[in-house]
């Protein structure tokens, strides 16, 4: 059995655990104890091996002591004789210097100098080798051998170079301009010829002169000018078509005029969503093509020749290019194609102001874009190994042509958004004879409820469209757009809520509302109210049922806003992440494209990513707007940010004038009984003299208040729908219990302020009034305990100084009972029964 002697040197070395493990390592078949001798026995003889070995060693390492001591000894006294070496050969060093300093100085001036009379030799000879070249010059053009010309004019631009700006050959520098402009003149037909034929090596041959010559620029614009034919002849495939449908067209009138059966095949004008396609398809396997050719031809340069073209062509068709699209918006509308006019045409006023812009316009313009991004994908992966700069302007200079529509975005989303609005249907209520005015309020309520999902669709579908068509670019427009059309709508509502006031008939119960505002004073009010006493009943609970549906659309007014809000404050969140990274990574791969280009395809992909973002490259060339934006979708982080700050506010208005109107309504009919109460001639009647022992007032309430009464334990029967409706919604039924709870609550508090502003107003009361009016006064405080409301203190002070006998007062107020009443209102009634408390 061999020992590992391995774990023995780990500082951590544990024996139990060793002696453990080397008894799991035993044989099965051997006995613990023979196998443990062996263990016993194996280390004791690897011991005494170590112990001899090591006894061994130690005897020959004390033999090689002292000759290791002499060893160290001769190589101290050699170390001793190198530094007395070293130190005499240093101090000849030094005094050595003090000599040769001067003669390196010499040395170096005479190096310059020989320098400068090299550089002029060689001036010299240039200034000789520029006279020798523009005294032959016109023979080698003569040859007509053109890349010895061009070798020849380069030899000239060196030598001026070299020369400087002497006076002597100024005749020659302009000479040589004139040289290279007619060097380059005699290359341009050649150079067509073989960009025309596909000749490579002809065209690498012009390609190299002209870089001899400085005249690269030549090489893009004679290679942009001819390849820019074949592609303008495609583009203006689509005028061609046109005036050959238009022909047709012509010719199918007079046949139909002239035949005597009317049976005529229409002709189909074409449409550029059906057009762009194909041409842009066409476009795309030219410049594919031409990708390959240039490759071959010209490999240092194709990663911008080919591009260099498209952006070209796109300036040259450009201008046609939005044309075509303002008149194709155009087309997909009756109206605007009957006119031949456009998107452009309507904003700019050039049209009939009945013609508006509908979302068709916007669609059409945004299928078109659809379309153009379908190629740029395309163009992007072409070009994918140009350079990001390169790349960032061919896309740009694709969707050149909507720029001017991206730029009048938010006019045309802000008069879009304005005509849904407008044709929403919003018709204020109008005052109908007697019977008529609840159907009337409910067909209005039906419609302000039922336009409020249909405006925020219409919203939704708004901020869809900017992200379609801008990729979030104008952001900042859409937001002032739908602000302005929430305030536009709103107010259309806040319209609508006036109307209801009148079919309500409350246009004078307004407490500090629009009593005030329309001045109305106590006659017309009188009139007003007895307009009002005329309606049934049964078309009063109509009104009330009706009024309490305005609550829902206030309800689904500020939930719907709210949940568009939040909606729109997500999707512009995102919007905020992509544009940052595509924008703030573009401009970095701009600045580090050197690293894109070494570093292999992981980051090309991203860089082409970024690029592709027509947001992002709008935005790029924008800076201002870009911070205008970012600065406005930053604000959305903070949760206290509005999206829509004048609209919130306005929503929030909105529904404080509902809960006005609504509870006019609930508290009319109370208004209306309670109409000078305090003049009743009961109050001040004096007791009839009979013979008889008989009650001298009625034991049961006067109708004004049982009518009150009737009411008020009425209205929760009328609530409960409301309730219900709110429940079936997001509310939970509690809440919308104390939603209804709450309403009632605030219509019987009304009912009794008014009812004790009343009782403030009387002037004298009787014995016989006061006992009728704690009647009235009890049965009133019955019903506010049946609907479980408190009995004001004010109210319970009235029923009791009132139901007190008036010889009687004086006492009750100088009780401790008095402790109970409120103190005011028990000496004004004191004051109406005439009594005294001095």
């Amino acid at each position: 059995m061999m020992l590992d002697l391995g774990p023995f040197s780990d500082e951590k070395f544990d024996p139990k655990r060793w002696i453990n493990s080397a008894c799991q390592a035993r044989h099965p078949q051997d006995s613990l104890e023979k196998h443990l001798v062996d263990l016993e026995m194996k280390l004791q003889m690897t011991s005494e091996e170590i112990a001899a070995s090591l006894e061994e060693q130690s005897a020959a390492a004390l033999l090689r002591v002292p000759r290791a001591t002499r060893d160290i000894v001769r190589v101290r006294d050699d170390a001793v004789s190198l530094r007395h070496s070293v130190s005499g050969i240093l101090q000849k060093l030094k005094k050595a210097e003090g000599s040769s300093a001067e003669s390196i100085a010499a040395l170096a001036k005479v190096d310059t100098v020989k320098q400068r009379m090299e550089a002029a030799y060689e001036t010299l000879q240039d200034a000789a080798g520029l006279t020798q070249l523009s005294s032959t010059v016109e023979d080698v053009f003569a040859s007509g051998d053109l890349p010895r010309a061009a070798d020849t004019l380069a030899n000239m631009r060196h030598c001026l170079s070299a020369v400087g700006e002497v006076a002597e050959f100024a005749n020659v520098r302009k000479q040589l301009e004139v040289l290279e402009d007619r060097l380059d003149n005699m290359v341009q037909p050649r150079l067509t010829d073989a960009l025309s034929n596909r000749k490579v090596e002809v065209a690498q041959d012009l390609r190299g002169i002209l870089i001899r010559i400085g005249r690269f620029k030549s090489l893009e614009l004679q290679y942009t000018k001819v390849h820019m034919k074949p592609i303008k002849k495609l583009w203006e495939d689509f005028d061609s078509k046109q005036r050959a449908n238009k022909m047709a067209n012509d010719k199918n009138e007079t046949e139909r005029f002239s035949s005597s059966t009317n049976v005529q095949q229409s002709v189909r004008t074409v449409s550029l969503s059906s057009w762009l396609p194909s041409f842009y398809d066409e476009l795309l396997l030219y410049l594919e093509q031409e990708w390959k050719w240039c490759m071959l031809a010209f490999p240092d340069d194709y990663k911008s020749l080919v591009p260099k073209l498209l952006i070209e062509t796109m300036a040259a068709v450009g201008a046609s290019f939005v044309s075509r699209i303002n008149f194709a918006t155009g087309d997909v509308v009756p109206e605007t194609k009957a006119f031949s006019k456009g998107l452009l045409d309507i904003l700019s006023g050039d049209m009939p102001k009945a013609i508006k812009i509908q979302p068709k316009h916007l669609e059409a313009l945004i299928e078109l874009h659809n379309i153009t991004g379908i190629f740029a994908r395309n163009i992007q992966h072409l070009f994918s190994e140009s350079d990001l700069r390169v790349l960032m302007d061919t896309m740009k200079a694709v969707y050149l042509p909507y720029e001017l529509f991206k730029q009048k975005y938010g006019q045309l989303e802000r008069a879009i958004l304005s005509n849904q609005i407008s044709g929403v249907d919003l018709r204020g209520a109008v005052a109908r004879g007697v019977g008529a005015q609840g159907v009337e309020l409910s067909e209005t309520v039906r419609r302000m409820e039922e336009s409020i999902p249909q405006v925020i669709v219409v919203l939704e579908a708004a901020v869809e469209r900017c992200i379609s068509f801008t990729g979030g670019s104008e952001a900042d427009e859409l937001i002032l757009a739908l602000d302005d059309i929430m305030l536009q709508y709103i107010s259309s509502l806040q319209e609508t809520l006036k109307s209801l006031r009148a079919v309500c008939g409350v246009d004078f119960a307004g407490e500090g509302g629009l009593k005030k505002e329309m001045g109305l004073d106590k006659k017309e009010a009188t009139q007003s109210a007895r307009k009002v006493e005329t309606t049934s009943n049964e078309e009063e609970w109509s009104i009330v049922q009706g009024a309490l549906q305005i609550l829902t659309v206030a309800d689904c007014l500020t939930s719907r806003s709210s949940v568009f809000e939040a909606y729109l404050r997500a999707t512009l969140a995102r919007l905020g992440t992509s544009l940052s990274v595509a924008v703030f990574g573009s401009i970095l791969d701009q600045n580090q494209s050197h690293l894109v280009n070494d570093e292999g395809n992981g980051e090309r992909s991203f860089v082409s990513r970024a690029a592709f973002d027509v947001a992002a490259i709008r935005l790029i060339d924008a800076p201002e707007k870009a911070r205008k934006l970012f600065n406005l979708l930053d604000q959305l982080k903070d949760p206290r940010f509005h999206a829509l700050p004048r609209a919130s506010q306005r929503v929030a208005a909105f529904a404080d004038t509902v809960n006005e109107l609504v509870y006019d309504v609930l508290i009319s009919k109370v208004r209306q009984r309670l109409h000078d109460v305090s003049r009743l001639p009961v109050w001040s009647s004096v007791e009839e003299q009979s013979a008889f022992h008989l009650p001298t007032f009625s034991s049961y309430p006067q109708p004004y208040v049982t009518s009150i009464g009737e009411y008020l334990l009425t209205l929760p029967q009328q609530l409960e729908p409301l309730a219900e409706g709110i429940s079936s919604g997001d509310t939970s039924n509690d809440e919308a219990q104390f939603f209804a709870t709450e309403w009632m609550f605030k219509v019987a508090e009304g009912a009794t302020a008014l009812f004790m502003e009343q009782l403030r107003g009387i002037q004298y009361m009787t014995d016989r009034g006061a006992q009728q009016l704690s009647v009235d006064i009890e049965y009133l405080s019955n019903v506010l305990s049946a609907l479980s409301m408190p009995v004001p203190a004010v109210l319970a002070t009235f029923l009791t100084c009132f139901s007190t006998p008036r010889d009687q007062l004086k006492d009750l107020l100088k009780s401790d009972s008095a402790n109970q009443l409120d103190l005011p209102t028990a000496n004004l009634v004191c004051k109406m029964r005439r009594v005294s408390l001095d």
